[in-house]
């Protein structure tokens, strides 16, 4: 099922409030907003502080939230506003200005964010128009419990191996992910053992300018070494490769035998760039049924394509299960075309990647 079909299925409007200090930003953002007939902007708020205020009066679905502004800022609402009352909110900013901000903002509970162009190109601003619109969408049908869940009871779960791993059924993991990412991956790979013994890679729908900081942030919590990827990286076991934003990752086998990364523009259709599927393929072309392929929450059908391809390589597919997923588009997709070999909750992957692998 779609999210089209989710959102009609709610049988209501999506009520959003725009909180940016820039009147600018405001008026746009609700223009943007307003070409969708599923969106409805209910009211704007200059700061933290107002904002507060017009939550309680407006009672809104979904907030799109800037991070930098006066009186109080963006993470100081949402740490009293989570307290309050938990609200799907959408993080819009400049990354070179909020990068670990907006990180920050992910821990605390916001559920997406969106890379804001600087006010002066106001062509551009315009030009995240359709993407605003599906983010604010799947933040309308985000689990709020399971954010809640994710962010206050991370998992103290121990991955351990009864001894040490010589042979293994994959060459190889790859991992698709979009809204709610960063939190799924940050309660999944800081719990792998430096010694696992496969190279993941890892394509996470994120704005352009945040994979970077988000790989050394994952990195500085994690037993395994998780890099952004660059041209030529090297996979080797208990490495996690992050795809860049902005890119496809697809990976190639050198003749000496070394699996590297590739960094590619094309293809130029792909909805996503980097994409699920773009990876998903490639891995399965050079591994075969060595591959195994993990969809874990995200909005829209990125990664189906891929799973295919894996699956007809006779690969593996896991997917996440419904239970869990902050939004439940990207696995029900696969699910739904018969190409999961296993549907489990966050916290039951790890345990079956090691009955698997």
């Amino acid at each position: 099922m779609s999210e089209q079909n989710n959102i009609n299925l709610l049988n209501k409007i999506i009520r959003v409030l725009v909180v940016d200090d820039s009147a600018f930003i405001r008026k746009v953002m609700k223009e943007m907003l307003s070409k969708s007939p599923f969106i409805e902007v209910v009211g704007t708020a200059v700061n933290g502080k107002d904002a507060l205020e017009k939550v309680e009066e407006l009672n809104p679905d979904v907030i799109t939230l800037d991070l930098i502004m006066p009186d109080m800022d963006g993470i100081s609402f949402l740490i009293e506003q989570m307290k309050r009352k938990p609200i799907p909110t959408v993080i819009c900013s400049i990354a070179s200005e909020t990068g670990e901000l907006a990180l920050k903002a992910l821990e605390l509970g916001a559920v997406d964010f969106i890379q804001k162009p600087t006010a002066l190109a106001t062509e551009k601003v315009y030009e995240i128009s359709d993407e605003l619109i599906e983010k604010v969408k799947a933040a309308s049908l985000v689990n709020l419990a399971e954010v809640k869940k994710i962010i206050l009871e991370p998992s103290k779960e121990k991955f351990e191996f009864d001894k040490p791993i010589i042979k293994t059924n994959f060459d190889i993991i790859c991992i698709g992910v979009s809204t709610g990412g960063p939190q799924a991956l940050k309660s999944l790979i800081p719990l792998l053992p430096k010694d696992f013994p496969i190279p993941i890679a890892i394509v996470l729908h994120m704005p352009i300018g945040y994979t970077e900081l988000y790989a050394q942030k994952l990195n500085e919590i994690s037993n395994v070494l998780v890099v952004e990827a660059k041209d030529g990286e090297e996979l080797i076991p208990g490495k996690v490769i992050l795809a860049q934003a902005g890119k496809h990752l697809t990976l190639k086998r050198l003749i000496d035998g070394k699996i590297v990364a590739q960094l590619e523009l094309k293809p130029f259709d792909s909805l996503h760039r980097p994409s699920v599927d773009v990876l998903f393929k490639s891995a399965a072309n050079l591994f075969g049924k060595r591959t195994l392929g993990i969809v874990l929450t995200g909005m829209g059908q990125d990664g189906k394509d891929g799973a295919a391809a894996i699956k007809f390589n006779e690969g593996t597919i896991i997917t996440e299960d419904e239970s869990t997923c902050i939004v439940y588009g990207m696995p029900r997709a696969v699910v739904e075309a018969g190409l999961s070999d296993k549907s489990v909750p966050l916290y039951e992957i790890l345990n079956t990647i090691k009955e698997l692998i």
